[in-house]
């Protein structure tokens, strides 16, 4: 058995395979113990299961997780204590960082403090030189000495991170070894990221280090709450107890729960690199070459761009934090169903990013008294009265206006507060596609928007209007999508070598890169192997980063053809320009070792012969574009292949709400996936609205 969860701020969904059918579940968060809401859903899905069934195959079960636990425990401060060892004379690098400035005209900006006490930092007494020479020894005293100085620290982990380790990491090793000996959890650079730039590798070490102590605790707590759950009651004899609990990274594979305690870092954007891959998947089944992914949640937004295969970054940043271990490329805003609304001192009005979360959660859920995102759907009646999550999760619409009604400040009913908070919601979500579309030289007009996620529905056709994009897709289980991307993932491991190689009069790679890649493509075809992958279920990527002679930052390019030619079109899309008679260098290689995993599939839906159409006829009454009207309402369980409809509408499901604005035309295609169109819309038409 395969079941796939994603921790969610206000809901955990779960994935899993029935009679050959996908299902879903959603359970209420709990931020507190986030566990206990993954044991919450696999009894549930346990419940589906006649207990035969469950324990009929030998591998027993496989646990699959979209994690925000290392996200939080980073944005909270709630790691553990890191003693980090350096080089002597380094040992205030995270303290100094980089000259960039993130605001460059605020002089008030305050820059995060340091994960690492200025205490906690050991300088140790050794020495390589740029090339991996050794210039100065660590001896076994030294070593010894600082295994002393650690002791007095008391620390929960330890980071080690030496200069130039990356090219030679003999003593990284060896005080590595002696401080694993003696007990403590150790993070080591040239394990988490043997690459060049000292700060970002010290930073991601030092994370790595801090983020350990929590998910090692989380995983041991989750592997322990889900086999109570999944093996409780009577079973056979011979059934077995075998549990395997794997966890999403940030580059879209999945790793075991073992080495996701050993490397937290890899999993800080785990859950919406789930709805990536998940929405991947949604495109390739609709045809769709180019999308714009857009998952809107209860906490949060996430957007990516997705051309062709999977993009991923080593620029990223984490709650100020240079995160340089590889991750897909997707920007997060503090925008989602659950975002709290309120009044700045200048009166204006602001959405995000606090939200209420799972605990107390909006207003209609019936605990909280802050009006949300959710509050001004319910507020406009695009919910009707059935609640979500197929009516079993009631929603107290009468609580929400009056409070919304109380707080309302400026705006004369609760329909134009209401209407307001959408905009100001909107508007934030907007830049946030405009970030990774058209500041990195994409036109959004080009994309089909992927809109998933609780409340992506609700906002998709606003979003794509205002951003002249002409299609959104609606896939199959919008709400859970992530979760079933994340049980769709294959397991990813990567490996990198930092060369600063320049390139003089050849476009190919030389036979010493060759040679260099050969022995990364080596370690990755042993990792998997010892996964238990077959060679014919193992593929590897290669890809390069570079850029040109004097340039600080790189561009990712593939290794086929022309290498420098490619080089020059990624400039040229990324910065609009590029010199073709420019030196250029490649600075690391980059090989991504997958492992195909066996992954459940949407099939196509039957045609039915029948035209009575059982969706029609119903309606409510709600809010649309400032304008009160009677919409469809679509019950899309009972949509079938073919069916299409125009707005205004409102399609209801267990794990999302959708609108459907007046001039939007609805398409079910072959996989019960639905495309949304505003036929007729011309780019110009769309500007003037």
């Amino acid at each position: 058995m395969r079941i796939a969860i994603d921790t969610g701020g206000t809901f955990t969904d779960c994935v899993f395979v029935r009679n050959g059918k996908l299902q879903i579940l959603k359970v209420p968060s709990q931020p507190s113990m986030p566990e206990e809401a993954i044991s919450a859903a696999v009894r549930q899905a346990r419940k589906q299961f006649p207990p035969a069934s469950v324990f009929s195959d030998d591998r027993g079960l496989d646990l699959i997780c979209g994690t925000t636990v290392g996200t939080n425990a980073l944005l909270e401060r709630r790691g553990g204590r890191v003693a980090l060892v350096t080089t002597a004379g380094f040992e205030d690098v995270l303290e100094i960082g980089r000259q960039a400035r993130t605001k460059l005209y605020d002089f008030f900006v305050e820059k995060p403090e340091p994960l690492v006490r200025a205490s906690d930092r050991i300088g140790a007494t050794e020495r390589l030189a740029w090339d991996g020479t050794v210039i100065e020894g660590l001896s076994k005293q030294e070593v010894e000495r600082i295994l002393r100085i650690v002791h007095r620290a008391k620390p929960d982990a330890v980071a080690v991170c030496f200069l130039f380790s990356f090219r030679n990491p003999q003593h990284e090793r060896k005080l590595a070894e002696r401080l694993r000996r003696a007990g403590y959890l150790v993070s080591v650079s040239h394990e988490i990221l043997p690459e060049f730039r000292e700060y970002e590798r010290t930073s991601a070490t030092a994370i790595n280090a801090y983020l350990a102590p929590v998910m090692s605790g989380y995983l041991r707590g989750t592997q322990n709450r889900v086999r109570a759950a999944w093996y409780s009651g009577p079973r056979p004899k011979t059934a077995t107890t075998h549990l395997r609990v794997q966890v999403m990274q940030s580059n879209g594979g999945i790793i075991s729960a073992e080495r996701a305690a050993r490397e937290p870092v890899t999993t800080i954007l785990s859950g919406p690199a789930g709805g990536v891959t998940g929405a991947a998947y949604a495109a390739k089944l609709a045809g769709i070459d180019k999308v714009i992914t857009f998952d809107m949640g209860g906490t949060s937004t996430d957007v990516a761009l997705l051309s062709g295969d999977l993009r991923t970054t080593s620029e990223a940043m984490a709650a100020g934090l240079p995160v340089a271990v590889p991750m897909l490329e997707i920007h997060t805003v503090g925008a989602g169903g659950g975002s709290l609304a309120r009044f700045d001192r200048g009166g204006a009005l602001r959405v995000g990013p606090e939200s209420a979360g799972a605990e107390p959660g909006p207003i209609c859920y019936g605990q909280g008294d802050r009006p949300t995102v959710t509050d001004a759907h319910a507020a406009l009646g695009h919910f009707g009265t059935s609640g979500l999550l197929g009516g079993s999760f009631a929603l107290d619409v009468p609580r929400a206006r009056h409070f919304m009604d109380k707080t309302r400040g400026v705006f004369r009913s609760v329909e134009d507060f209401a209407e307001g908070i959408l905009a100001v919601a909107n508007v934030v979500m907007e830049k946030a596609i405009r970030v990774i579309s058209v500041e990195r030289g994409h036109d959004p007009h080009d994309y089909t928007m992927v809109a998933f996620g609780g409340a992506g529905g609700l906002h998709a056709c606003a979003l794509a209007s205002a951003l002249e994009m002409r299609r959104v897709l609606l896939p199959n289980f919008p709400g859970a999508l992530s979760a079933l991307g994340i049980l769709r993932a294959d397991v990813v491991r990567e490996f990198s070598r930092t060369v600063l190689f320049a390139i003089r009069g050849v476009n190919g790679l030389s036979v010493g890169l060759r040679r260099l890649f050969s022995h990364l493509e080596t370690d990755g075809n042993r990792t998997l192997r010892q996964e238990g992958f077959l060679p014919s279920k193992i593929r590897i990527e290669r890809r390069l980063d570079m850029r040109y002679t004097g340039q600080a930052y790189e561009l990712s390019v593939p290794t086929d053809g022309d290498i420098v030619s490619a080089f020059h079109r990624a400039h040229e899309q990324r910065y609009g320009y590029h010199d073709a008679k420019r030196a250029v260098e490649i600075v690391n290689l980059r090989v991504r070792a997958t492992g195909i995993t066996d992954k459940p599939r949407i099939e196509k839906i039957a045609r039915v012969a029948s035209t009575e159409k059982m969706w029609r006829g119903a309606s409510l009454d709600c809010v649309l574009d400032g304008k009160r009207l009677t919409a469809a309402l679509i019950d899309r369980e009972q949509l079938r292949r073919g069916d299409s409809f125009a707005g205004p509408a409102v399609i209801s499901e267990y794990s999302a709400t959708t609108l459907v604005p007046a001039g939007w035309r609805a398409q079910v295609d072959a996989y019960g996936q639905i495309l949304l169109t505003k036929p007729g819309q011309s780019r110009t038409h769309a500007r003037k609205n």
